[in-house]
């Protein structure tokens, strides 16, 4: 069974794209039954909560262990064998941007996390060279930075109809926040430092920069 999980510095491009769908499936969801962002927010860390529960159970029973390893394995990296998966931190994560920041910025941050992170993971593997801290790479950084970019970019076309210096200083300064957020995952899970630390760092450039009202 082991030998299906994957370690971080694999390509492992079937959790990435889970990682993606299943946060556009949950977008979907939020946007196609008008749900409020307190709902949401409560409903995921309740999610989490029960997911961290399961965890402590699943690491301490082989038999569930082993059962959950064979059935997720593909979705697993080697480390999750033995520790926390990362579903309930994603969970709690953006259930937790949800309740605390502003919808605009706490929706950006969670695009940051959903599809900024697995992108800057797969420019680190494929073309990684020039490592600014262990396990980060300024290949993934930059690739980090334009995805966030460009993401900004369009959530602000959607949302409101200013354009020039302005947007673009906006979203060059969302851009280093999001590399930033994503670089401090040495120190947490990713899945929680990407949306809340994009979300806090955006709701201040927010304040400065004035786009989201």
């Amino acid at each position: 069974m082991q030998n299906t999980l994957r370690a971080r510095h694999d390509l492992h491009l079937i959790r990435k794209a889970w990682h993606m769908s299943s946060g556009c499936l949950g977008l979907a969801v939020y946007h196609l039954f008008n749900l409020t962002e307190h709902f949401v927010g409560f409903a995921l860390i309740a999610f989490a909560l029960s997911g961290f529960l399961f965890e402590i159970i699943r690491l301490r029973n082989d038999k569930i262990n082993t059962l959950v390893l064979k059935f997720m394995g593909p979705l697993m990296r080697k480390h999750e064998k033995n520790s926390c998966s990362g579903l309930p931190f994603y969970a709690l994560g953006v259930g937790a941007s949800l309740l605390l920041f502003e919808k605009e910025v706490a929706l950006l941050g969670i695009f940051f996390l959903i599809f900024a992170d697995p992108i800057s993971s797969l420019f680190g593997i494929l073309y990684g060279q020039n490592k600014l801290i262990p396990g980060k790479s300024l290949e993934g950084s930059m690739a980090g930075f334009v995805t966030c970019y460009l993401l900004t970019f369009v959530w602000i076309a959607s949302q409101t109809a200013l354009t020039g210096p302005q947007v673009v200083l906006f979203c060059i300064f969302a851009g280093l926040i999001g590399s930033i957020s994503e670089l401090m995952s040495v120190f947490a899970d990713d899945n929680l430092t990407i949306p809340l630390v994009s979300g806090a760092g955006l709701t201040i450039l927010n304040a400065i920069i004035p786009i989201f009202s």
